[in-house]
């Protein structure tokens, strides 16, 4: 009997903090707001960081865990693209310029030659290509919008990781590191691994949706990019579908990241980074992280 009473204890306790934390955003604080974003964090099973800032208003903002270091996964691909579109404003070549694509690539620990596998990618068709020409433009977009590896990889060597970081640090981003490309594994064994903080996507993020992260003609492009994003079992997952959402996801063994903008119908926008490590159960962690999101939309339309 005590038992079956110490398991409703526990079903009406968690009953509650979820209709609560569900409901609390429609009349809340924005430090009310990041408590219980708190609170939900400490219910799950791995290490997570979020950054939330309002666009028209730029104090309202939530930080949580922002310094922490965390593998970038995909979202590293976000940097790419801006350096892309930033050695292009310089005259270095054309978007619409044309490259090889070729799946043989060198490690940055001794320049042995490793390639990407099929079955470990998505944006399959580009294998297709191989040895066949392609533009830029489209290797940005299967880069961004079903997470190439191998278009990735194709960039990266063209542009150098290096440029990457010194371009993010231009920006304000002072802890995003992008050393390689995708699948290096014999640098992932020695520790050397893209890396970044929410604090940093923020910066990046917000940098694109005002039209710092290059001209104001190529920040729109890569937003419009963005929001042809394929995965969206986060940020966007129970928004509404008039809300827009510049994204991009990242995601490996035990770790899941979403970094947006959202474009509310009203005008207004924010920014949301959530990130997330040792994940034990990554579905139900994932579908958690998208009610938080969700949450932050009602607090932005409240």
């Amino acid at each position: 009997m005590q038992n079956r009473k110490n398991q409703l204890l526990i079903f009406f306790t968690l009953l509650y903090l979820f209709t609560g934390y569900r409901s609390i955003a429609q009349h809340t604080t924005v430090e009310d707001l990041k408590s219980v974003i708190d609170k939900k964090f400490e219910l799950l099973e791995g290490d997570f960081a979020l950054a939330f800032i309002n666009l028209s208003d730029t104090n309202q903002k939530i930080l949580i865990n922002v310094d922490e270091k965390f593998h970038a996964a995909s979202t590293m691909k976000t940097p790419v693209m801006i350096e892309i579109f930033d050695q292009a404003a310089q005259g270095k070549f054309k978007l619409t310029d044309s490259l090889t694509v070729k799946n043989e690539f060198k490690s940055i620990v001794d320049g042995s030659a490793y390639s990407m596998d099929i079955n470990e990618d998505s944006g399959e068709a580009l294998y297709k290509l191989i040895g066949k020409k392609v533009t830029i433009n489209d290797l940005i977009y299967d880069m961004i919008t079903v997470s190439s590896n191998l278009a990735t990889n194709i960039l990266i060597e063209m542009v150098d990781a290096k440029n990457v970081t010194k371009k993010m640090r231009t920006l304000g981003a002072q802890n995003i590191d992008v050393l390689r490309g995708v699948e290096d594994i014999k640098a992932y064994k020695k520790g050397l691994s893209n890396s970044t903080t929410a604090k940093d996507l923020m910066i990046i993020m917000e940098a694109v949706a005002t039209g710092k992260a290059g001209s104001k003609k190529d920040c729109q492009q890569m937003i419009a990019i963005l929001k042809d994003q394929k995965f969206n079992d986060m940020i966007p997952k129970y928004l509404p579908k008039n809300v827009q959402i510049a994204h991009k996801t990242g995601s490996i063994t035990g770790v899941h990241h979403d970094s947006g903008i959202i474009f509310l119908p009203d005008g207004r926008a924010y920014v949301l980074i959530i990130l997330s490590k040792n994940l034990k159960d990554f579905d139900k962690a994932t579908d958690d992280m998208a009610i938080i999101s969700k949450e932050i939309y009602n607090f932005m339309i409240q």
